[in-house]
């Protein structure tokens, strides 16, 4: 009976711990490379880094998202009521042609980068992608405040980014 209470102790500690909210990105992520619009591949960590001093809005999205695409108009009434947060495209498309393709259709305002490796590659994995869209905020000192939004939490976004002001 004690290894069993002991177990259950054990498996919700650890349930606990697992889908707690990050507060910053692990190794991995800030080591991995992003394809930039250009072509150029440039370390997570320097392009969060050129975002230092600003609120960050990041959606992880893929031109052949529906529920992306269904997010999109939502997500600009986000940018337009908080026009002094930086925004950053992370797209998890197949071809960079889908990817700019998509940018332009959508006509997305922010900087844009694609993960080499799509859903189930090492960048998606570090960051925990389960779901696209997916919304992570960052503050003005580069911590995670919001880790895991997806579509249907602008609500939380939009009260995070006003508890930022």
């Amino acid at each position: 009976m004690k290894r069993i209470i002991a177990l259950l102790i054990a498996f919700a500690t650890f349930s606990c711990v697992s889908n707690a909210q990050k507060t910053k990105f692990s190794k991995e992520a800030l080591s991995e490379t992003l394809l930039a619009t250009d072509g150029s591949q440039v370390a997570f960590k320097d392009i969060l880094k050129k975002h230092k001093g600003k609120t960050l809005v990041i959606e992880v999205w893929a031109s052949w998202c529906g529920d992306c695409v269904k997010a999109m108009p939502k997500f600009k009434e986000l940018q337009a009521n908080n026009p002094d947060v930086a925004y950053l495209f992370i797209s998890m498309d197949k071809t960079a042609d889908k990817w700019k393709l998509g940018i332009e259709k959508h006509e997305l305002k922010g900087d844009h980068f694609m993960a080499n490796d799509q859903m189930k590659g090492v960048f998606a994995k570090a960051i925990d992608v389960d779901w696209i869209p997916r919304y992570i905020v960052v503050d003005k000192n580069g911590k995670i405040v919001l880790y895991r939004a997806i579509e249907t939490d602008f609500d939380k976004i939009n009260e995070t980014l006003k508890n930022l002001k």
